[in-house]
């Protein structure tokens, strides 16, 4: 079963886990997950978190309960890159990690092109700093002044890799990790991702926006050994965006 089909699907019909999962990586302290879009990571019902602990318990004919660490989380509606600890010592380390901004995170974003500031050219690497702060009510983040209570420093670089019909394909590397920063950073000058309502897109993109976690690197909890792990972009945005990837030379599925 193609995991991308399961949102229509009750988990109970799946003959296995494992068909609903994409897994990147595997081995005595770390799963290593291509999160499709509209799932949620962690904390939902049939959460990524559940469903690999599902695998797990199934996979390995565990009794009783799964350890799994949820050390980091994507949006629901964005696809990628998700790193689970499958023990408490792995959990531990790669929080820390995370903690320490010691994480390289990329992220491959589709969004309009804006036409009010500079600095989107084409080939051209730019950073971005804000404050942000989460509106608890509207459930949403807000670029701030740097003195508004609870207000978050918030850091990234991005490159254009490529530009068709008023749409940008970004390269984003976030310095921090805070809740919808890619998101609202971007949108905020105008570089609204597409498909991403909460923040301004008129588009549809699905149970997606167009924001894919395509690569981690990690130091591994018990070797400290460098490890990149890369997520294949969706097969929707093959489709939708096949003018913008072939212009940034992007071919992988």
């Amino acid at each position: 079963m193609c995991i991308e089909s399961v949102y229509q699907t009750p988990l109970a019909v799946a003959m296995r886990y494992e068909d609903l999962l994409d897994v990147l990586h595997e081995d005595n302290h770390l799963l290593v997950l291509n999160k499709p879009a509209g799932w949620s990571s962690a904390h939902d019902q049939n959460s990524m978190a559940d469903v690999a602990k599902a695998y797990l318990k199934e996979k390995y004919n565990k009794p009783g309960n799964v350890f799994l660490g949820v050390v980091h989380r994507i949006d629901k509606p964005v696809s990628g890159v998700l790193v689970f600890a499958r023990t408490s010592k792995a959990a531990s380390r790669l929080s820390e990690q995370f903690r320490d901004h010691a994480v390289v995170k990329t992220y491959w974003a589709v969004c309009a092109k804006p036409t009010r500031c500079n600095g989107w050219a084409l080939g051209e690497t730019h950073s971005l700093q804000d404050w942000l702060s989460h509106d608890d009510d509207a459930h949403i983040v807000e670029v701030v002044n740097e003195d508004f209570p609870g207000a978050k420093l918030s850091k990234l670089h991005y490159t254009v890799k490529a530009e068709h019909d008023g749409q940008l394909f970004l390269e984003l590397s976030p310095l921090t990790g805070r809740k919808h920063q890619l998101r609202v950073q971007l949108a905020s000058r105008g570089a609204i991702i597409h498909g991403d309502r909460k923040y301004g897109s008129v588009a549809s993109f699905g149970h997606a926006i167009a924001l894919h976690a395509r690569s981690i690197t990690i130091l591994h909890p018990t070797t400290s050994e460098p490890l990149t792990f890369t997520a294949p972009l969706p097969k929707q945005w093959r489709g939708r965006f096949a003018h913008l990837l072939r212009a940034g030379s992007v071919s992988d599925g």
